[in-house]
């Protein structure tokens, strides 16, 4: 139990659970915004340009409301709203992720001037680079 203890400690301490606690956060409030992004703004013009039909609505009855018993009904109009915020997502997420990664692989260049590289990629480069020379050499001395 102390394992565990000390275990779950320095993953809170290190910061993962504090990064996870926030991610949760923003992408819980990222949601909202979508959900209304969806229902206020995307979809009363895709209702106009189909008559009206409000998708939200939109079901296929299986079986209609009888003394007392509910309707039984598949309601495809509220699949699409969430597909269409599922997509918008999606491509949200694919956007900020790929604007990530190219700013780390800049970052993470070590040819790139602009931005100062960190040690340690400055240290694998430079054994590269050596690895690269005791190759040559071997190579040389093998002939």
């Amino acid at each position: 139990m102390k394992n565990f203890y000390q275990e779950f400690k320095n993953f809170a301490i290190k910061g993962n659970m504090i990064d996870m606690a926030i991610g949760i956060i923003i992408g819980t409030a990222f949601n909202n915004v979508i959900n209304t992004l969806v229902k206020k703004i995307i979809m009363p013009p895709l209702s106009l340009l189909t008559d009206d039909v409000n998708f939200s609505n939109r079901k296929y009855v299986l079986q209609k409301a009888v003394d007392g018993a509910e309707e039984v009904a598949i309601g495809y109009g509220e699949m699409f709203e969430v597909l269409v915020d599922f997509f918008i997502i999606a491509l949200t997420i694919f956007v900020v992720v790929k604007g990530i990664n190219r700013f780390k692989n800049k970052a993470e260049d070590p040819d790139n001037e602009e931005v100062e590289t960190p040690k340690n990629i400055e240290l694998l480069s430079s054994l590269e680079k050596l690895l690269q020379e005791q190759n040559e050499i071997l190579r040389q001395t093998k002939k």
